[in-house]
């Protein structure tokens, strides 16, 4: 029988493309060859390569039907999907996200993070504390030797003296162990120094820059506490140093996309313009509610955004002002295991967060909801149901991915975009889904394009 659910087609400009989801293949396909593939995903009928070839009489498709069988034989269409889901990974820790500051300098509109302080006090992290993080990964990495520390907020600047001991520390430590730290951080510039940006172009594998585009875009949003000044005027300037003090190494630039500025490709090539070529530019995910949500009302307008971008990357493709756009980047040709594909970001086993205090969580979204703490960095995980819930929380297990084409790509999606928009860890959020869906397609538009 052939698997129908995970095959998808769609055009964009003059490209056809149909992907297989199982198989992870990407067919550029001519109007005849689209036809005869969206026949077989519309007829009831068609369930077996032998009923294919007995419905297509037309001698002037032939062909075409017996490339597309040749395809369905080397299970590059209509593939069969896993028929037993694999066994539960080890809790095997890889990354820490230590949020060294429940505390921002800034007080934007969307902040997950109730403008830095997560719904409790607005606090430090010690060193004793992010020093023990290091300890606990080390002796929770088990035979993984490359580990990551992601320091975040808040605003992890607020607390630059423990940032900057921790990673001497850390990296001390991992000679010592044979391991080997990939340090990251995330601010918004605000207290960018050039002794600290020289730190951590040293020692800071990646950087993650906020800023949110355009100034009237990034300014709306994103305010000083005194509500005066420009944001976007004091840290452009700032970034700019510090991207060019990087000589070649990781970072990115990224935005977050309001219902105000539904034309976010504009503020994409804004921070092209002004020589960036590392960017990500994120939905927001907010109550509905909110004046700054994107809504249902939104999508064609998000999805028409979605392939305007796709063009300028093309179009700039070439040029000395090329760019990298995060979520364009898919790899067709090998991606991660089988059970990476199916549950994507490893919260709560592979990846964990760290308060100031240093309670552990699932992931930086969840810090400050006490039914998710897992242990202490003292303890490490106690709560060893919590793990399990959130390893069982796979694609094969939510029933609207199961028989989605994207699964493999998008992993079902965040964790707490799911839990708190969706209502269950088990159940997409359906905005975020049909955004990351169209996202997928311009990605391999691009690819097909540049092929």
């Amino acid at each position: 029988m052939l698997d129908k659910s995970c095959v998808h087609s769609f055009s964009q400009n003059d490209l056809h493309l149909v992907v297989d989801g199982n198989s992870g293949a990407v067919h550029v396909v001519d109007e005849k060859a689209l036809e005869v593939i969206q026949t077989i995903l519309n007829n009831e009928d068609l369930h077996t390569r032998e009923d294919i070839w007995a419905f297509f009489q037309d001698p002037e498709l032939k062909e075409v039907v017996d490339e597309v069988l040749d395809l369905i034989k080397e299970g590059l269409l209509f593939s069969p999907d896993i028929t037993e889901t694999p066994p539960r990974p080890d809790s095997v820790v890889k990354a820490l996200c230590l949020n060294v500051a429940h505390d921002c300098n800034l007080r934007c509109d969307y902040c997950f993070a109730s403008t830095g302080d997560f719904g409790g006090d607005r606090e430090l992290m010690s060193l004793e504390v992010a020093k023990q993080a290091v300890d606990l990964l080390i002796q929770g990495s088990g035979h993984r030797k490359q580990l990551e520390i992601d320091f975040f907020g808040g605003e992890p600047l607020l607390n630059w003296d423990v940032v900057k001991e921790t990673v001497l520390y850390g990296n001390k430590q991992a000679e010592k162990h044979g391991k080997v730290f990939r340090f990251t951080i995330t601010t918004n510039g605000f207290g960018l120094k050039p002794d600290i940006e020289e730190f951590i172009n040293e020692h800071m594998y990646n950087v993650v820059l906020s800023i949110d585009g355009r100034p009237e875009v990034n300014d709306r949003v994103r305010r000083t506490i005194s509500q005066k000044g420009s944001v976007y005027e004091i840290i452009v300037p700032k970034f700019k140093r510090l991207v060019d003090g990087r000589q070649g190494k990781s970072y990115f630039v990224r935005g977050t996309f309001t219902g105000h500025n539904l034309d976010f490709a504009s503020d994409v090539i804004h921070l092209s313009d002004l020589g960036f070529d590392q960017i990500s530019m994120e939905p927001v995910v907010a109550d509905p509610r909110e004046e700054y949500a994107l809504t249902e009302e939104n999508l064609p307008k998000i999805l028409k955004e979605y392939e305007r971008l796709a063009d300028i990357y093309l179009e700039h493709y070439n040029s000395e002002q090329s760019f990298e756009f995060f979520h364009f980047n898919v790899e067709l040709k090998k991606g991660p295991c089988l059970y990476k594909r199916l549950s994507g970001c490893g919260a709560g086993y592979e990846y964990l967060a760290v308060s100031p205090t240093g309670e552990l969580y699932p992931c930086h979204q969840f810090v400050g909801q006490e039914e998710f703490v897992l242990g202490t960095v003292w303890t490490g995980v106690k709560n060893q149901e919590l793990p399990n819930t959130f390893k069982d929380s796979h694609v094969l297990n939510k029933p609207a991915c199961s028989v989605c084409w994207a699964k493999y790509y998008c992993s079902g999606g965040c964790h707490k975009n799911n839990l708190e928009y969706a209502g269950n860890l088990l159940r997409p959020h359906e905005l975020s889904c049909l955004m990351e869906k169209k996202r997928l397609e311009c990605a391999f538009y691009i690819q097909a394009s540049l092929a």
